[in-house]
């Protein structure tokens, strides 16, 4: 069954003056895969002056652009028609050990191998994936440690940043869905499963009604690899289904940040507001 919507995202970045001007990358748009099918895409700033895309080393579309001159608010649009029908994802294999630990694979996969600072597992949450990976094959021990993370914190708004790392997180047991994506993916690349974080979109609801439009989020998950790439939503303990919208992935958060750029001249943010409206239209 195919699902279609139309997300709209809107970044409103307020400063306490006015800067000179900004450069800028945005990572909003949806990627083109065999079970997603980006029908539409546009991107409105003001102020901006040029854009242009590319598409980045981990596959992610990019919007560059400048706001060159005086402003004291920065306004990104982004407007999307996307398509997906997850029948067509690829199944993945039912590898042992041994194969997921083959030597081509740690070299194809190294650089989801390798840990980042905001991924680095705590010892506690290592030593857990050890034992869960001593007792199960690879598929359910990827699956177990995404539950035992999802059960071990508490979504909680707020609790992190950004820059939060996984180790934080897991101290304070408590984030947001990036904080989960981040101590899966460490839990995973220790027992030797390359792992991916995921950025993208989520519908809310568990039976999106068609026409409705309802406040969505961004949002993240993870990917493993073991023949196939495998989607797992950690924060919600579920597979990834059709409410779920890819834009990007990477080692972590930093290689698929929404919004990312330079602010020319003295300034202080004063306010950033994100909204995401998403509407099934079939």
């Amino acid at each position: 069954m195919t699902t279609r919507y139309r997300i709209k995202h809107t970044s409103r970045y307020e400063y306490d003056r006015s800067v000179s001007a900004s450069f800028n990358e945005a990572r909003v748009t949806p990627i083109q895969l065999p079970w997603q099918a980006r029908l539409e895409s546009d991107l409105q700033i003001d102020p901006a002056t040029w854009q242009y895309r590319y598409v980045d080393y981990w596959g992610a579309e990019v919007r560059v652009f400048e706001a060159n001159g005086a402003h004291r608010s920065l306004d990104v649009r982004s407007t999307s028609l996307v398509e997906l029908d997850v029948s067509r994802r690829p199944q993945p294999s039912e590898l042992s050990w041994d194969e997921a630990h083959a030597a081509d694979v740690r070299d194809r996969y190294n650089e989801f191998l390798q840990q980042t600072p905001a991924t680095e597992p705590p010892t506690e949450l290592a030593d857990l994936a050890e034992s869960i990976a001593a007792d199960n094959p690879p598929s359910a021990t990827a699956t177990l440690i995404s539950n035992a993370v999802h059960d071990a914190m508490t979504y909680v708004v707020g609790a992190t940043e950004v820059q939060t790392k996984a180790v934080e997180a897991w101290a304070a047991r408590s984030g947001v869905c990036q904080d989960y994506a981040h101590l899966v993916v460490g839990a995973l690349r220790h027992v030797g499963i390359p792992t991916r974080y995921v950025s993208g979109y989520l519908h809310p609801a568990s039976e999106p009604v068609i026409g409705e439009t309802t406040q969505g989020e961004s949002h993240a998950w993870v990917e493993w690899w073991l023949g196939e790439w495998s989607a797992y939503d950690p924060t919600n303990a579920a597979p990834v289904v059709e409410r779920h919208i890819m834009i990007g992935s990477g080692r972590d958060y930093t290689d698929v940040p929404p919004i990312k750029g330079i602010v020319a001249g003295p300034h202080r943010t004063t306010g950033l507001t994100v909204t995401v409206e998403l509407t099934r239209l079939a």
